[in-house]
C-alpha cells in the first residue's frame, strides 16, 4: 500500500460554548498538574475518559461531542467551580512573588534559559525517562511559583520514551507510539507574519529545520524543539524522534539541536538569556552557539565574548561515575563541531581542547568537561555527590586542595504540590490553614505540624493505602487482561495486596546500581516477612530498564518470576508502565519507601523526598540525599557508609543489614497499637519527617539556592563583563594576560608567627607573610593562609580560609599578616599561599594558579 504525504496541512480545534472557554486556558498551562481543583474539573468532565486519555486535558476536550458540551455548559454548579478555578490561575500569574520581594528590580535586566534533554512536566507530555525529566519538571514549577524570570530549552519527542510492558515470561518490551502534538497541551510558536517558527543548523553534510512548540508551565515557558518536518531529508526528520534512542551519532546530533538550536531559537523570538543553565552535559553545545552569537552580533573575537558569557553559565552534573558522561569519538566530532570551529575563528584542537579531560588521557569529547569549561558556576546535585564530583575532575585544578575544586552542590528537591495527595492537601488546608501551600520550603509551616491530632494522621494514612491498593489491583487486572492470562487470573487480581498491611515501595528506573533485588537475597527470609501471621508485610514494584540494559531486564524478570510463586502473588506486584501517574499513586499511598543503591552511585535520587509530604516513610542506604537527609527517628538508614569494593559482598551485607531494619523496627513499630488503636510511635516518625525533611527537600529550597547563588550573581557577572561593547571582559582579559606572564616572578620569601610551644584553645595566632611580587601589584592577587587540622601523614584536613592584610611594600618586599583563631585542640598547622584576586573573573574556576610556600 502507497503510503501518503500531506501537501497542505491546517489545525482543527474543539470549538467551545462561551461559559466552557475557560476550559481551553487550563488544559493549556501545566498549572493544572500541580492543582487539585483544576484537575477536579478535568475529572467531573469524565472519570474514565479522563484516565483513558492518560491526564491530557487537550484529547479529554477533542473527545467531548457538541451535545455534552452543551450538557455540562448549562450546569451552572460545574461552570460557577470553573469560573472560580479560572478565576484562581489569573491571580496566580499575576500576584507577587518571593523574587520581586527578594530581588527588586532584577526581573527587567535578568533571564534564565534551563536546557535539558527532557522535562517531566506531566505524563500528558511523556518527554522524560525517570529522576533526570522528573527534576526538570519540578524546578519549572518552582520557579513559576517563586517568580524567577527563566524560560525553559528542551526536544520534543514524537515518540518520547518507551512504553513498557511484560511478556508472559516477565522479559520487558518496549512499544513507541507517536503522538500528535496539537492533541497535547501544547502551541506551535509562531512569527510576527502567522508562520511556524523555525530555526535551521549544520549537522554534518545536512541543514535542518527545526520548528519550536510551546508548554506553559504556570508563568514559566517552556519551548520545545522539533526536526519532524517534510522540508527536511528523511534521514533528519526522524532526529527528534525519541528519546535517549538511536546511537552515538544520533545523540550528538539530538545534542546540537538542544543546545545549539534551542539558544537560536531563543534568540529568534527576541529573547536575550543573561544565564544559560546546562541541566547535564547534554546541552553543552549551548555555550558554544552562545559564544557565537555573541562574537557576531557585538563584532568582539572569540576569547573576549567566552569571557563575558562565561560568567553567565551554569552547569548541574548529575553523573557520579565518569563512564556516565556523554563521550563521542574524535572523527564524530571532527564531523560535526568542525563548522562551529570556523564560526568561532578558533582551530579544531582549540575547539576538541575544551571538551576533553586532559588528566585520563582519554581522546573523547567529553559534553561535561565543555559544560565545565564554559561555566563559572559547577554543581552537583546532592552534598555526598558533590563531594564525588570534586574528586573525579581534581585534575582540572592540580593546583587547589580537594576541597577547594570548584564544585559546588545544590541538593534536589520536588515540587511539593505536584506530588501531594488530595487528603493529604485537605487536612493541612484544614489545619495549616491554605496559606502553607505557598512556603512548602518554610520550616515554621512545617513545624505546625505538631498541632494535628494523631487520628487524623492515621486515617489519612490509611485512606490513602487503601487508595493505593485499589488502583494496584486495577492496573493488575488491565495488564492481565492486555496478556495472556486467564479468567481465573483476572478476577484473583481483586484479591492480591491488603489495605491494613504494612505497603514498602520500591518504584525507580532499573539500573543494575540501584539493586531492586537486593531484597530478594534470602528468598526464605522474606517470604517469613510477607506471610507473617499477625504482621505481615506487602511491596509494590515499578520501573523501567533501559531498552539496551539487558541487566536490567533481567532483574524484572526475576522479579515477575519470584511474584508469580503462590505464597508471594498476593503480597507482591510489579506495576508496569511507570510513570508520573504511577509515581504519584505509589508515593502518596505506601507506609516505607525503599532505596538501596550500591554507594556512591545515587548522586541525588528524589522519588524519596516525594513520599515525605504525603506522611510516607524512608528506608534507604546512605547514599545521595538520604546520606544529609536522614535523622534518626524520621526514617531508617540501610547498613553505614561502608563501600567494599567486592560487590558481590557489599551487597549480601546491605542485604542483611535491610532484613534487620525490616524485622527488627520498621515492621514492629508499624504495628504496634495503643489503647486506642493507633501506631503512636510510627505516626511520631510522620511528624519528625515532616518537620525536619519537607521543607529542607523542597523545590522551592532548590530554586532559591540556585538564584541566590548562582543565577543572580551570574546575570549581573554577564550583564558587567558585556555592558559598554564588552569593555568589562576585554579589561579581564588584558589582566589575565599579564597575571600569565608574570605569575612566576611571584615569590614568598618568609613566613612567621608567635606560636609558642603550645597555645590554649581560644588564643589567636598572628602569622606574617613576605613575598616577591616581580611585574604584579598587590591589587592582582590575594594572600591567604591555609589552616586545619595536622593528619598522622602530615596532610591539612578540614581546611579554614585566612586572608593576610597587605601592611607594607618596600624594596620590592609586601609584607602580609593576619590572625588565626586556635578554636580547637590537637595538632594544627598552617600553609601560606599567594592566588590571582579580580573582582568579576570567578578565579577558582577560570584560573586556578596558587604559590604555596613550599611544594604542596
Amino acid at each position: 500500500m502507497r503510503s501518503l504525504k500531506y501537501s497542505h496541512s491546517l489545525e482543527v480545534v474543539q470549538s467551545l460554548p462561551e461559559p466552557l472557554l475557560p476550559l481551553r486556558t487550563l488544559a493549556y498551562n501545566y498549572w493544572w498538574t500541580w492543582n487539585h481543583e483544576a484537575r477536579s474539573i478535568f475529572r467531573w468532565l469524565g472519570r474514565e475518559t479522563w484516565e483513558e486519555v492518560g491526564h491530557n486535558p487537550v484529547e479529554l476536550l477533542h473527545r467531548l461531542d457538541p451535545e455534552t458540551l452543551d450538557r455540562i455548559a448549562g450546569d451552572e454548579v460545574f461552570v460557577s467551580q470553573l469560573s472560580l478555578t479560572a478565576q484562581a490561575l489569573d491571580e496566580y500569574m499575576v500576584r507577587e512573588t518571593w523574587f520581586d520581594r527578594e530581588f527588586p528590580g532584577k526581573r527587567d535586566e535578568m533571564l534564565v534559559a534551563y536546557f535539558s534533554a527532557e522535562f517531566g512536566v506531566s505524563e500528558a507530555l511523556p518527554i522524560y525517562s525517570g529522576g533526570l525529566g522528573v527534576l526538570a519538571g519540578d524546578h519549572l514549577k518552582a520557579t513559576s511559583d517563586l517568580g524567577v524570570p527563566l524560560v525553559g530549552v528542551g526536544l520534543l519527542y514524537a515518540r518520547g520514551y518507551f512504553r513498557q510492558s511484560l511478556s508472559p515470561d516477565g522479559w520487558q518490551q518496549e512499544q513507541y507510539p507517536r503522538y500528535d502534538f496539537h492533541r497535547l497541551p501544547l502551541t506551535l510558536v509562531r512569527d510576527e507574519d502567522g508562520s511556524p517558527t523555525r530555526i535551521s543548523i549544520q549537522l554534518d553534510k545536512s541543514q535542518v529545520l527545526c520548528q519550536v512548540w510551546l508548554a506553559q508551565v504556570g508563568r514559566v515557558k517552556l519551548f520545545l524543539l522539533d526536526s519532524n518536518l517534510l522540508q527536511n531529508e528523511d534521514s533528519t526528520q526522524g532526529i527528534t524522534d525519541t528519546l535517549y534512542g538511536g546511537d552515538a551519532e544520533m545523540r550528538l546530533r539530538q545534542e546540537a539541536i538542544l543546545g545549539v538550536g534551542g539558544y537560536q531559537a531563543l534568540r529568534k523570538m527576541g529573547y536575550m538569556p543573561t544565564v544559560c543553565h546546562m541541566n547535564e552535559g547534554h546541552s553543552a553545545l549551548q555555550s558554544l552557539e552562545r559564544i557565537r552569537d555573541a562574537m557576531q552580533v557585538n563584532g568582539v573575537d572569540f576569547r573576549t565574548a567566552r569571557q563575558a558569557t562565561v560568567a553567565g553559565n551554569v552547569f548541574t552534573t548529575h553523573t557520579p561515575v565518569p563512564a556516565g558522561f556523554d563521550l563521542f569519538e574524535p572523527e564524530l566530532t571532527a564531523r560535526y563541531l568542525g563548522p562551529w570551529a570556523k564560526d568561532l575563528k578558533i582551530t579544531d584542537e582549540k575547539l576538541h581542547s575544551m571538551g576533553r579531560l586532559e588528566e585520563n588521557g582519554d581522546p573523547r569529547f567529553n559534553m561535561a568537561a565543555l559544560a565545565m569549561a564554559n561555566s563559572c558556576a559547577v554543581n552537583g546535585v546532592s552534598q555526598l555527590h558533590a563531594e564525588i564530583s570534586r574528586s573525579m575532575f581534581a585534575g582540572r585544578w592540580p593546583d587547589l586542595p580537594l576541597e577547594e575544586v570548584p564544585v559546588d552542590h545544590v541538593t534536589n528537591g520536588i515540587h511539593t504540590m505536584t506530588w501531594m495527595s488530595r487528603g493529604t492537601t485537605e487536612l493541612f488546608d484544614n489545619r495549616l490553614g491554605p496559606g502553607w501551600r505557598d512556603e512548602p520550603s518554610n520550616q515554621e509551616v512545617w513545624d505546625r505540624v505538631g498541632q494535628i491530632p494523631d487520628r487524623e494522621i492515621w486515617e489519612m494514612r490509611e485512606n490513602e493505602r487503601g487508595d493505593l491498593v485499589r488502583f494496584c489491583r486495577r492496573r493488575l487486572r488491565r495488564q492481565l487482561r492486555q496478556g495472556s492470562a486467564g479468567p481465573e487470573d483476572v478476577a484473583e487480581a481483586m484479591d492480591v495486596l491488603d489495605p491494613r498491611v504494612l505497603t514498602i515501595g520500591f518504584a525507580r528506573r532499573f539500573a543494575t546500581y540501584k539493586r531492586a533485588d537486593l531484597i530478594l537475597k534470602d528468598r526464605e527470609r522474606l517470604k517469613k516477612l510477607l506471610n507473617h501471621p499477625d504482621k505481615p508485610v506487602q511491596i509494590v514494584f515499578a520501573g523501567k530498564s533501559h531498552p539496551k540494559d539487558d541487566g536490567g531486564k533481567q532483574i524484572i524478570q526475576e522479579l515477575h518470576e519470584f511474584i508469580r510463586e503462590p505464597d508471594v502473588r498476593k503480597r507482591v506486584v510489579f506495576i508496569q508502565d511507570y510513570d508520573m501517574a504511577v509515581a504519584r499513586r505509589l508515593i502518596q499511598g505506601v507506609d516505607v519507601w525503599l532505596n538501596n543503591p550500591r554507594r556512591p552511585f545515587e548522586a541525588s535520587g528524589t522519588s524519596g523526598m516525594k513520599v515525605v509530604p504525603n506522611g510516607g516513610l524512608n528506608c534507604s542506604i546512605l547514599d545521595g540525599w538520604w546520606a544529609e537527609g536522614f535523622e534518626p527517628g524520621a526514617g531508617w538508614r540501610i547498613g553505614n557508609e561502608s563501600q567494599n569494593p567486592d560487590e558481590g559482598y557489599q551487597d549480601w551485607l546491605d542485604s542483611r543489614a535491610l532484613y534487620h531494619v525490616l524485622e527488627n523496627d520498621i515492621v514492629p513499630t508499624f504495628y504496634f497499637r495503643t489503647e486506642g488503636g493507633l501506631p503512636t510511635a510510627w505516626i511520631e516518625m510522620i511528624r519528625l519527617s515532616w518537620q525536619r525533611l519537607a521543607h529542607q527537600f523542597s523545590a522551592h529550597r532548590m530554586v532559591q539556592d540556585y538564584t541566590s547563588k548562582f543565577y543572580v550573581p551570574g546575570s549581573d557577572g554577564f550583564l558587567r563583563l558585556s555592558a559598554d561593547g564588552f569593555a568589562g571582559s576585554k579589561a579581564a582579559l588584558e589582566w589575565r594576560d599579564r597575571l600569565a606572564e608574570g605569575w612566576s616572578g611571584i615569590k614568598i620569601v618568609q613566613v612567621s608567627d608567635d606560636a609558642g610551644s603550645a597555645s590554649p584553645v581560644g588564643s589567636t595566632l598572628r602569622v606574617s607573610a613576605e613575598l616577591e611580587l616581580g611585574k604584579l601589584s598587590p591589587d592582582d592577587l590575594c594572600v591567604q593562609a591555609l589552616f586545619g587540622h595536622v593528619t598522622s601523614d602530615r596532610d591539612l584536613s578540614e581546611l579554614q580560609t585566612v586572608d593576610l592584610q597587605l601592611v607594607g611594600s618596600e624594596g620590592g618586599i609586601s609584607r602580609y599578616e593576619g590572625s588565626i583563631l586556635l578554636d580547637d585542640a590537637g595538632q594544627r598547622g598552617y600553609v601560606v599561599r599567594a592566588i590571582p584576586r579580580h573582582d568579576i573573573v570567578s578565579v577558582r574556576h577560570e584560573l586556578p594558579l596558587a604559590v604555596y610556600e613550599s611544594s604542596f
